[in-house]
């Protein structure tokens, strides 16, 4: 009954947090609004941070309270699930899959992360954050190894190749998006050629160069609890 109560709670501290099973399709403001942190990586979030740095809803929010552990592991859990955009489905088959691994489980979960397509294409600089490169593979914009994907949570291997489809690359909607990314870096796993819209797969992605702005411990400890 415990787990209950605790379950309850968290659930009313984050509202849009109730149905765990399903991708969140609210506005996306809202959550970064809730966890007070740009997690998708568009600027227009950045400006409605600074209007609006408290949570979404009315009353004052210091009245919350200190929320519990479980509700913390929990509010973790749902920001990773925000950030890469999974149905709690996805993310959990991720969390087994990197559980039965050899290895630490959360270096893992971060490794199977990161080297999703839609998220090489994120990191690789051709879109401008992962819900754009999830529409390019939906899209089918890309070929991996010359054979087109459309599958977002396909699985990148090292020396696998990605590269703009040659009917895409006359497309203006990367020009925009290679003016901005001019000066980024992107992670020393990824050799990147802007010019010809491709990258390539140079390892797997270490701890440095995955999403730094989640603890992955805390996830590991929630579906412990299970």
């Amino acid at each position: 009954m415990e787990g209950v109560a605790r379950a309850g709670a968290a659930a009313c501290n984050f509202p849009f947090l109730k149905q765990t099973s399903m991708k969140y399709t609210g506005p996306k403001a809202k959550i970064c609004r809730r966890f007070g942190t740009n997690l998708f990586g568009s600027d227009k979030y950045d400006k409605i941070l600074q209007r609006k740095p408290q949570g979404p809803g009315k009353g004052p929010r210091d009245r919350m309270g200190r929320k519990s552990e479980y509700a913390q592991q929990l509010a973790e859990k749902q920001k990773v699930r925000s950030i890469y955009g999974l149905s709690e489905k996805q993310f959990h088959r991720i969390y087994k899959e990197s559980a039965a691994a050899v290895g630490q489980t959360g270096e893992m979960m971060k490794q199977l992360l990161e080297r999703r397509l839609d998220n090489v294409i994120y990191r690789a600089g051709f879109a401008l954050t992962r819900t754009q490169s999830r529409q390019f593979v939906n899209h089918g914009l890309f070929t991996v190894n010359g054979v087109r994907v459309t599958v977002p949570s396909y699985r990148v291997r090292g020396g696998d190749k990605i590269v703009v489809r040659e009917r895409s690359k006359t497309s203006p909607v990367f020009n925009p998006i290679l003016q901005e990314h001019e000066k980024y870096m992107p992670p020393k796993w990824l050799k990147v050629d802007a010019h010809n819209l491709s990258v390539e797969i140079l390892s797997a992605p270490d701890a440095e160069s995955a999403e730094q702005a989640v603890d992955i411990r805390q996830v590991i400890e929630f579906y412990s609890r299970r």
